[in-house]
C-alpha cells in the first residue's frame, strides 16, 4: 500500500494544564513542509528547542513514569503520546508542534479527542509527495516479564492489545482495529487514559499527576468508577492501551505497515520496541533504492499502480498536486518490445501507447487524490480530441502533463499533454472510472 505524506492546512490551539506537571501551556498545530515529519518547538523553563518525535530522542534515564518523553539537551517535553497518537491516526506525517510549556494540555479526559477535533478544524492536506515507511518483512519479537509484543508481516497496520487486571471492573479484555483515519477517530480516540485511586495517590506522592482529576482521568476504586464517570465503551481500558500503543510506535518516525501484538505492555515497552524496530533498519522493503524524497520513484509507483512489465508505461511521477494536476515521465528506449513490430527497421511509439502512458499518469493523480485508494483501479471510459504531433524514438524522454477538469462521484475526467524536450507530441482529454479491484 502507498502513504502519501500529509500536513494541516492551517494552525489550530489549545490551552489548558498538563497531566503530571500541573503547569499552564499552549499547544498549536502548525503545517510543516514535506519530508519534515514530526516536530515539537517547545519553548519551556529550560529553554528553547526543536526535537524530531523520533526515539533517538526518548530518554532512557528512567525520569518519565507512565509516560512518554522527548529530550534535547536540557529540553524536555512529557506525556507526547497521545498528540502522536492522533497525529498518526488521522494520518498526519509533518507538523510542526508547537508547545509552550513542559507537556501538552489534558484534555478530553485523557484521551486524544480533542487533538482529533482539532486536526478536523485545521484541515489535513496531502503534499502530493509519497511518504517512506517501514514495512515489517519478518516477525520482530520483544519479551520480557510477562511482557510481549510482536510485529508480523500484513498488508496495513493493525494493532492487537490484550490486558488483565485483578480489580472486576476491568478484567481480562483484548482489541484489534485496523488503523485508519475513520476508525481512529471514531473507535480510538475517544478512550481515556485511567489509573487506580492508589496509584494516583502514589504518583502525587513522588510529584506526578499534579493536573489529574475525576475531569482528566478514569479513576477506579475496588470494582468501581470514583465519581459520576462512566466507560464509553465496555472495553474502554483495552481501547486507550491501544492509544498509547500507536503514540508510542509513532515514534519510529514513518509509518508502519504490519499487525503489531501486544500483552499487558507499556510506555517502557514500547519504547524499547519501538527501538528494536528502528535498528531493523528504518526504510521499506523497496525494490530500488529511492533516489530523492521530492518524486515518486518506481517503487512508489507500483505500489500505487497495478500495471507491470511490459505494460507499465510511466517511470517517475513528480510535481503532483492531488486531485489538479501531475507530470511524469516515461524514458523511450531501444529495448522496449514494441519497437520489435512497430516498425522493423524504423522503430516509432505507437500513438496508442503515448496515450496509454498519458493515461496512466493520470491514473496516478486519480488514486492519490482519494482518502482511501486500497482495493481502487482507474478503468478508462473515454478518450476525446486525440491528436498526435510528431513521432516519439527510441531515446526520447516523453513528459506527460495532466490536469483534473472534473470530478462527479467515481467518473473523473482529465486533459493530458505530452512533450518531447519542448515539442508537444499529443494531446487527448480522458474519461476515467473509479472501480473495486
Amino acid at each position: 500500500m502507498l502513504w502519501l505524506q500529509k500536513t494541516v492546512e492551517k494552525p489550530v490551539s489549545v490551552a489548558g494544564v498538563g497531566l503530571h506537571t500541573g503547569d499552564a501551556t499552549r499547544l498549536t498545530f502548525r503545517p510543516a513542509d514535506p519530508n519534515t515529519g514530526i516536530v515539537f518547538r517547545v519553548r519551556n523553563a529550560a529553554g528553547e528547542a526543536e526535537i524530531p518525535a523520533v526515539i533517538e530522542n526518548v530518554p532512557t534515564d528512567g525520569e518519565a513514569v507512565r509516560n512518554t518523553t522527548l529530550a534535547r539537551g536540557d529540553v524536555r517535553v512529557y506525556t507526547v503520546e497521545h498528540v502522536l497518537a492522533a497525529l498518526y491516526g488521522m494520518g498526519v506525517t509533518n507538523c510542526i508542534v508547537e508547545l509552550e510549556g513542559s507537556e501538552p494540555p489534558i484534555t478530553s479526559c485523557g484521551s486524544a479527542l480533542t487533538y482529533v477535533e482539532m486536526l478536523q478544524e485545521a484541515g489535513i492536506v496531502y503534499q502530493g509527495l509519497p511518504a517512506g515507511y517501514y514495512r515489517v518483512a519478518a516477525p520482530v519479537e520483544y519479551r520480557e516479564g510477562g511482557i510481549e509484543i510482536v510485529a508480523e508481516p500484513a498488508d496495513d497496520l493493525r494493532l492487537s492489545m490484550w490486558v488483565q487486571y485483578d480489580d472486576p471492573l476491568i478484567g481480562e479484555q483484548e482489541c484489534t482495529f485496523e488503523i485508519r483515519p475513520d476508525v481512529f477517530a471514531r473507535d480510538i480516540a475517544p478512550a481515556r487514559t485511567y489509573a487506580f485511586k492508589e496509584d494516583v495517590i502514589r504518583l502525587r506522592e513522588m510529584g506526578y499527576a499534579q493536573g489529574g482529576s475525576l475531569e482528566t482521568a478514569l479513576v477506579i476504586d475496588d470494582g468501581e468508577l470514583v465519581g459520576d464517570q462512566e466507560f464509553r465503551f465496555p472495553d474502554e481500558i483495552v481501547r486507550h492501551k491501544v492509544l498509547d500503543l500507536l503514540g508510542d510506535l509513532a515514534l519510529l518516525g514513518m509509518p508502519l505497515q504490519g499487525h503489531v501484538r501486544a500483552r499487558r505492555s507499556g510506555h517502557a515497552a514500547h519504547a524499547e520496541f519501538t527501538r528494536r524496530l528502528a535498528r531493523l533498519e528504518r526504510r521499506s522493503s523497496r525494490i530500488f533504492p529511492r533516489r530523492a524524497p521530492d518524486d515518486f520513484d518506481i517503487s512508489a509507483i507500483l505500489e500505487v499502480m497495478p500495471h507491470r512489465y511490459p505494460f507499465l508505461l510511466v517511470d517517475r511521477v513528480f510535481d503532483l498536486v492531488p486531485g489538479k494536476s501531475v507530470t511524469g515521465i516515461k524514458n523511450v528506449t531501444v529495448n522496449e518490445p514494441f519497437f520489435q513490430g512497430h516498425f522493423p527497421g524504423h522503430p516509432i511509439m505507437p500513438g496508442v501507447l503515448i496515450i496509454e502512458a498519458i493515461a496512466q499518469t493520470g491514473g496516478v493523480l486519480v488514486l492519490t487524490s482519494l482518502e482511501e485508494s486500497r482495493g481502487k483501479l482507474v478503468y478508462f471510459s473515454g478518450i476525446d480530441a486525440a491528436r498526435f504531433r510528431r513521432p516519439v524514438l527510441p531515446g526520447d524522454v516523453l513528459t506527460m502533463h495532466l490536469e483534473l477538469l472534473k470530478v462527479r462521484g467515481p467518473i473523473a475526467k482529465m486533459r493530458g499533454i505530452a512533450h518531447v524536450g519542448d515539442e508537444k507530441v499529443a494531446e487527448a482529454e480522458l474519461m476515467a472510472n473509479l472501480v473495486d479491484a
